[in-house]
């Protein structure tokens, strides 16, 4: 069979951008998305200090399209121009609660069968992508300064880290927090 002139195969086709008007033109509407699949996974925003990390964190939960957000501790919650900012409104597409305690949270969440991990440097943690998770699971991010609390870190199943190989320990909260998010999703997406 001959192959048409007018069909060019993938990889000779110049790779470029798609701009940006499409995707806002494509975007489905609120119902559209309710019938999506929720990934089975609760993020815990536990005394996160920036407003701006807060809403950045809300719209990489609307990209991954998990579960819910809880938010606990000093935390703030929309509406809040800072967060609304960086969410882009993902805090409306976003189911989210706030709860005072994030132990409290914790306890619920894992009752109701969840596993709890922990993203944080413990002396037991591992790294991120050496973990097979189970789902439902729910994990706990943690103050830009101090990190989740040891309170909070007990109550977990197991604790991960992400491996940091220049001179800072850490990451931002919000970009930690979006590199596990998608090496949940990566993981999600496998299931068969």
């Amino acid at each position: 069979m001959a192959k048409s002139k007018n069909i060019i195969p993938i990889y000779k086709e110049p790779l470029r951008t798609i701009p940006h008007n499409i995707f806002r033109d494509n975007n489905p509407d609120y119902d559209e998305l309710e019938q999506r699949p929720r990934m089975p996974v609760v993020a815990l925003f536990d005394n996160i200090r920036s407003m701006f990390n807060v809403g950045s964190m809300f719209r990489t939960a609307d990209g991954a399209w998990l579960e819910e957000i809880i938010v606990s501790g000093y935390t703030a919650v929309p509406p809040r121009k800072e967060i609304a900012k960086t969410a882009l409104g993902a805090e409306y597409s976003v189911p989210w609660r706030s709860l005072p305690r994030a132990v409290d949270a914790i306890r619920a969440i894992k009752k109701r069968g969840y596993t709890a991990v922990a993203l944080e440097h413990t002396t037991r943690s591992r790294s991120f992508t050496r973990v097979d998770y189970e789902f439902p699971l729910v994990f706990v991010v943690g103050n830009e300064g101090v990190g989740v609390q040891d309170e909070i870190v007990q109550e977990c199943d197991f604790a991960v880290e992400i491996p940091q190989n220049g001179m800072k320990s850490s990451l931002n909260v919000a970009v930690a927090f979006g590199i596990m998010l998608y090496e949940l999703r990566r993981q999600w997406d496998l299931q068969p």
